[in-house]
């Protein structure tokens, strides 16, 4: 007879230890730099990651194969989101310096994180039934609205940051169908003119400083560039074995500002060194060329564009991240995926990874 026991059981020999294991190694630098940085934030990343593990495993033995065959379940959590994120725009409430969040009393929630899972399950389902003709000019446009409503709207808070990462999304699965460079280089051409008209009306006078700071470093060192140098003092001066945990001087001394987010890689690496910079990287890459090789081994198109949209989000998030810290790339905002502090990007990242273990049940 066939009881809970056996299924758990069962579960447990089908788990992918390749995946978990590469969460549990970014959990660990997580939480050991966040108990150097600030031992409260370690007791709320401890909590938070004890959301992860709910929310993974309840997700990887739903049937997330049936609701996702359900027309108006995408449709009703791409629209529900973009109404939270329109509704932290209306706040008066600002994190930050913006109006990404919705605050109530002491919950707060940051709707672009929900904005990034809907977009993956909403495109990954545009995709799935219109691989052939996803360059044909109506669906480029209709899956250009989903990225772009969501986006226009992270813009006014202001938060940068999220809007590029969802026309990221929209960008990298128009790639995942094929090259067609001419549409290609019209979409960049498109984008270059809205990027002009943007910094002339749009921009604000600090985003402009950053980015001018990002081409010429030497032009705001102890304003827009500032927290760029203290991130690249902090990884240069680290050396390959690093200051020892603890002991990362510009974090404690409070020379690099926003470390348990935005800085957190420059923060472990400062601590723990090249090689713990090196292992980092090594497994998040390994974590994205898991999910890849999960996706490919999914039995539908949809399951694989979701495989794939996840893994894309990763990148884009990781590449911005990283490459802020190492001066390559402009500071945006955007956090290091489970391995920054908070709740909203970790509970809804482990949403993602629910589906791609669920897919390997699957397979």
């Amino acid at each position: 007879m066939f009881t809970v026991l056996d299924f758990l059981k069962n579960r447990f020999l089908k788990l992918d230890w390749v995946l978990f294991g590469c969460l549990s190694v970014l959990a660990f630098i997580s939480l050991v730099t966040l108990y150097s940085l600030k031992v409260q934030m370690y007791h709320r990343q401890l909590l938070w990651y004890g959301g992860f593990l709910a929310i993974f495993f309840f997700g990887s033995n739903f049937n997330w194969r049936w609701l996702l065959a359900q027309s108006w379940f995408r449709t009703i959590f791409y629209w529900f989101s973009v109404v939270l994120i329109i509704a932290a725009s209306l706040q008066t409430t600002t994190v930050r310096g913006t109006k990404s969040w919705i605050v109530i009393g002491n919950f707060q929630f940051e709707p672009a994180e929900l904005i990034k899972v809907s977009l993956i399950l909403m495109l990954a389902g545009f995709f799935s039934k219109r691989h052939a003709e996803a360059w044909f000019s109506k669906n480029i446009l209709i899956s250009l609205f989903y990225a772009a409503l969501p986006a226009a709207v992270a813009i006014t808070h202001p938060d940068m940051g999220a809007a590029l990462v969802f026309m990221g999304i929209w960008f990298g699965f128009l790639l995942l169908n094929g090259i067609h460079l001419k549409r290609i280089l019209t979409i960049i051409a498109v984008f270059l003119l809205l990027a002009a008209v943007g910094w002339m009306f749009v921009l604000r006078p600090y985003q402009k400083q950053r980015i001018t700071s990002f081409l010429n470093p030497a032009s705001d060192p102890l304003g827009a560039s500032y927290n760029v140098n203290q991130a690249k003092i902090a990884i240069g001066s680290a050396g390959f074995w690093g200051k020892g945990f603890g002991q990362g001087t510009q974090t404690h001394l409070k020379f690099l500002p926003e470390a348990e987010t935005d800085f957190i890689f420059a923060a472990f690496v400062e601590e723990w060194g090249m090689l713990g910079g090196v292992v980092l990287v090594l497994t998040f890459m390994a974590l994205v060329f898991r999910i890849l090789r999960i996706g490919f081994s999914a039995r539908n198109n949809d399951f694989k564009f979701i495989s794939l949209g996840a893994a894309l989000v990763l990148v884009v998030h990781f590449f911005v991240n990283v490459g802020s810290n190492l001066g390559l790339t402009p500071v945006t905002g955007i956090t290091l995926p489970l391995v920054s502090y908070g709740g909203s990007n970790l509970l809804t990242t482990a949403i993602v990874i629910s589906i791609i273990q669920r897919i390997k049940f699957e397979s």
